[in-house]
């Protein structure tokens, strides 16, 4: 195993070297972004076993992502690889980690797909982010909030490898002095992270951006906090909402499968009061 003792495996042929190349030039994945990803939070417990926080969601959504490109996806080989790589992760002796998926559509010559699974340390960004919350800027992302409706092959909510547009707003966020963004669309209505959903609270209801005719894609945290929430006195709703209706909010969150829930302590420059009791919350009701 190499110093930076990642784990890599690969569709039809296990656990490889990390080093390993795993892709040929022309795979339409690296030449066109033609295919989809997850990413996965791994846990290790204090026995040295290794699990994947919402595995069954994750695998759903890349099989909804798969046939919306019309990429074969066999949930049970991706299942077996998922455990082989995250067996020899817990090997190692780390812990809490970053797990992501990704099919391309793979060569044309060969009408194969590429399937990898590929585990790595989590960011050490990332604690010090949930520890002090996230300074935020709003970007317009140029389209209507109503721009995917009876548009299949704009491939809202699909999980895609084109992400050049979500990286390129991160670091225009970072070029604003900020730790991240929030999408808004041409008519005002807030959409999501580039790389997570935007959740916020107004008194004992949380609010998130509704999938659909949005293209957002569903986040499987934010899903399971809506799931878990009403059991703890919670109302949810699937709202269009303004940048000044979470300004107004009580507590706005960022979400994504590894980075858990992160509250924003500034948004496009306006200071934002921290709620630590609701936040600790949240958190414990997404599994952070």
């Amino acid at each position: 195993m190499p110093e930076s003792s990642d784990v890599l495996a690969v569709l039809g042929d296990g656990l490889v070297d990390p080093v390993t190349p795993v892709a040929r030039v022309d795979d339409a994945g690296l030449t066109r972004g033609d295919g989809c990803f997850e990413g996965c939070r791994v846990l290790v417990d204090s026995h040295g076993r290794g699990s994947v926080d919402k595995l069954d969601a994750h695998l759903a959504r890349m099989s909804r992502s798969a046939a919306a490109l019309d990429i074969a996806f066999d949930v049970d080989a991706w299942r077996r690889l998922v455990t082989d790589a995250v067996t020899a992760w817990a090997a190692t002796g780390q812990g809490e980690a970053a797990m992501k998926l990704l099919l391309s559509r793979g060569p044309a010559s060969t009408g194969a797909p590429t399937g990898l699974v590929w585990i790595t340390a989590l960011s050490a960004d990332y604690s010090g982010l949930r520890r002090r919350g996230l300074t935020v800027v709003t970007l317009a992302r140029g389209v209507g909030s109503d721009a995917f409706a009876d548009s299949p092959w704009l491939l809202g909510s699909v999980k895609t490898l084109s992400y050049a547009i979500n990286m390129a707003a991160q670091r225009e966020a970072a070029r604003r002095g900020a730790d991240d963004a929030i999408f808004v669309s041409t008519d005002g209505m807030v959409l999501e992270s580039p790389t997570g959903s935007v959740v916020w609270a107004a008194g004992r209801t949380l609010h998130t951006t509704p999938t659909g005719a949005t293209g957002i894609l569903a986040g499987t945290t934010q899903q399971l906090l809506f799931h878990r929430a009403p059991s703890a006195g919670w109302q949810v709703r699937e709202t269009l909402a303004t940048v000044d209706d979470l300004h107004e909010a009580d507590v706005v969150w960022i979400i994504s499968s590894v980075r858990g829930p992160v509250d924003v302590v500034e948004l496009d420059g306006k200071t934002r009061q921290r709620q630590p009791d609701t936040d600790a919350e949240i958190r414990r009701l997404c599994g952070f």
